[in-house]
């Protein structure tokens, strides 16, 4: 093109991100989402197309349809790489997605936001990935979801980590009063929600109440009118935005998820690097936990569990593993003192030592690199 530099040409080459897929409806989709964050995409129907810019592209999108004939390519691992597809009921893109060095499988339509914003993201500034993302979901109501949330995020900047600790539960108490932060100053949900136009990550940081480094994006505690009887749900793409500027901007992002699964706790499990459902040592709390377990794989392909005790009926945290038909990532031993201390205002895991704290140093040692 006259007018145009080599180097030039090189970013505008680099920012293309490369589409592997044959399926021509997945591609109009992805096409569609491409240009809606602003980002060009370069079409590859076949390995053989794909494979000189699989290495350079910012990012890959790897159709459900292509991921097989990818991983007997034995394209090299990178990072940047999204498998795409639109069959939930389909497990091959989830058990290939391991074997590629996939980072995220994206099922349509749920994760198309969470999508654009990883596109928009090329090119503006350091990749996003540095971060981790550890998403906690409470398998009953009172599993204490909340409590390990803040746990794990106070927990971690005591090693120090910069820390995000996003509440994403509406009906909840607000993640700043249970920190005792309610009288802190800054951003919450109802100010983001309302933001119009593009959020730069760093300047949502920044604008969030913060001790440390702790930042903390709560939901208000505000008593819904007559008129919205109903707490509004957060949007699906303002929490895209939020964990955006975790991912870049923290070491690690702990995120608050409710029990009733909306469009924004939908991007968080798509993204996340782990999630965590807490039950207490129930019997009936596993049966809740298994409802809320198999909503919650429909948007990813791997759940934890943790296992709160005391346990009235003798139940261990395997026999419960096993009756909920998770993976046991922990056991969340009594603490007698957490309590009167959350009335005092302290926040979970202020005490560097104790059931908490010990069980969250090891998950956040487990998640990071």
């Amino acid at each position: 093109m006259p007018g145009m530099t080599r180097s030039t040409a090189r970013r505008r080459e680099a920012a293309r991100a490369l589409l592997v897929t044959a399926d021509p409806d997945l591609l109009d989709d992805l096409l569609r989402l491409g240009s809606a964050a602003g980002v060009e995409l370069e079409v590859a129907h076949d390995l053989p197309a794909a494979r000189p810019r699989y290495g350079p592209a910012p990012v890959v999108l790897i159709g459900g349809d292509l991921a097989d004939g990818c991983l007997r390519a034995r394209l090299p691992r990178r990072p940047g790489v999204v498998v795409v597809c639109r069959d939930a009921a389909d497990p091959r893109p989830w058990d290939l997605a391991q074997p590629l060095g996939a980072e995220h499988v994206a099922l349509l339509p749920a994760a198309e936001t969470w999508l654009v914003e990883r596109l928009a993201g090329i090119g503006r500034g350091p990749a996003p990935g540095a971060g981790r993302v550890i998403a906690v979901l409470g398998g009953r109501g009172g599993a204490g979801a909340s409590v390990l949330a803040a746990g794990l995020a106070v927990t971690a900047c005591r090693v120090p980590l910069r820390t995000l600790l996003i509440d994403a539960d509406p009906l909840g108490g607000g993640a700043d009063l249970l920190l005792g932060w309610e009288e802190l100053r800054g951003l919450r949900w109802p100010q983001l929600a309302r933001a119009s136009g593009p959020v730069d990550p760093a300047a949502l940081v920044d604008a969030l109440p913060r001790r440390g480094d702790l930042v903390v994006l709560s939901c208000a505690r505000d008593i819904p009118d007559e008129e919205t009887p109903v707490a509004p749900a957060l949007p699906a793409d303002a929490m895209a935005v939020a964990l955006d500027a975790g991912r870049r901007g923290r070491d690690l992002v702990v995120v608050d998820l409710p029990r009733r699964l909306d469009e924004a706790a939908a991007v968080v499990l798509q993204d996340a690097d782990r999630v965590l459902l807490v039950v207490p040592a129930e019997l009936r709390a596993a049966a809740a936990a298994a409802r809320v377990a198999d909503v919650a794989l429909a948007y990813r392909r791997e759940l934890s569990l943790v296992v709160r005790e005391p346990a009235p009926g003798r139940l261990s945290a395997a026999e419960l593993a096993r009756a909920v038909g998770l993976p046991l990532a922990g056991t969340l031993r009594p603490e007698p003192r957490l309590a009167a201390a959350l009335e005092r205002g302290e926040a979970p895991g202020s005490a560097a030592r104790g059931p908490l704290a010990t069980l969250c140093g090891r998950l956040i040692r487990e998640v990071l690199p």
